[in-house]
């Protein structure tokens, strides 16, 4: 299985050597941008400003700093690498935290964190952070930027997940609200709340969308129209208690029908 990263995870004088691997894969349907004069497919070309529309290859671009307007030095790999210290090529374990002092906000992507050697090592610090409920705030160095890392235990397995930084995460656009609402209302709310609650299940997900995507693609190979299904309309609810009144009553009566398909399957 091909990797994105090979190094090693550091805490105190121990080295655990690791690979990282991806733990999504995309699942879009893919479009091609045409142009529908011909119905031949858009593409993109590589040019510079001076290049009088030539065409650019892959093997003569470089990266470049502009430090002075027009005038740029250029870095190859290799002077990435020299720069990076011992450290700043591991993943080195700064402290250990509880995992709910971490905002999911500053989660970027995951990983499955594999050991490529020192398991033993890999096996202690795995259960350690599980049974104490622990994970590790580490940084290192991936590409061209310092990046902090988070690393967690979750049913035998290490996972690692790369952060934002603190300045990388905008403030909230939206305005302190200063309108509340009844104890009549909250009460309400609070029972819609406790109606739908439930275990989150990965496996009870599918993305619907994407079905009546492809369904839809058939249809236009087919030559067929694609038809906008017909949908109950909505009714307007005058004043907020109407509406979590009559959302309470839908949530119990989606409930109870859930309720009785289950007791069918089970006769069944």
């Amino acid at each position: 299985m091909a990797y994105s990263f090979k190094g090693s995870i550091s805490f105190g004088l121990v080295y655990i050597p690791v690979t990282l691997h991806n733990t999504i894969k995309e699942n879009d349907i893919g479009f091609n941008m045409i142009d529908k004069k011909t119905m031949s497919r858009v593409k993109y070309k590589k040019t510079c400003a001076d290049c009088d529309g030539r065409e650019v290859k892959q093997e003569d671009i470089v990266k470049g700093f502009e430090y002075e307007e027009g005038k740029y030095v250029i870095f190859e790999e290799k002077d990435f690498e020299k720069i990076k210290s011992k450290k700043d090529k591991n993943i080195t374990i700064e402290k250990f935290v509880e995992l709910s002092d971490v905002d999911p906000l500053y989660f970027d992507k995951p990983y499955y964190v594999a050991p490529t050697g020192a398991e033993k090592a890999f096996s202690v610090l795995l259960t350690a952070m599980e049974e104490e409920g622990k994970a590790a705030i580490a940084k290192t160095v991936l590409g061209t930027k310092e990046t902090l890392i988070l690393i967690r235990s979750k049913d035998g397995q290490m996972l690692l997940n790369t952060l934002f930084y603190e300045e990388e995460v905008t403030k909230n656009p939206a305005k302190e609200i200063s309108e509340k609402g009844s104890d009549a209302e909250l009460k309400m709310a609070k029972a819609i709340i406790e109606s739908m609650k439930g275990a989150f299940n990965p496996e009870e997900y599918k993305d619907e969308y994407r079905k009546k995507l492809q369904d839809a693609i058939e249809q236009k190979i087919a030559g067929k129209e694609i038809v906008a299904p017909k949908e109950k309309e909505q009714c307007s609810v005058a004043n907020l208690m109407d509406a979590l009144t009559k959302s309470l009553e839908l949530t119990q009566k989606t409930k109870d029908k859930l309720s009785a398909k289950k007791s069918t399957r089970k006769k069944a």
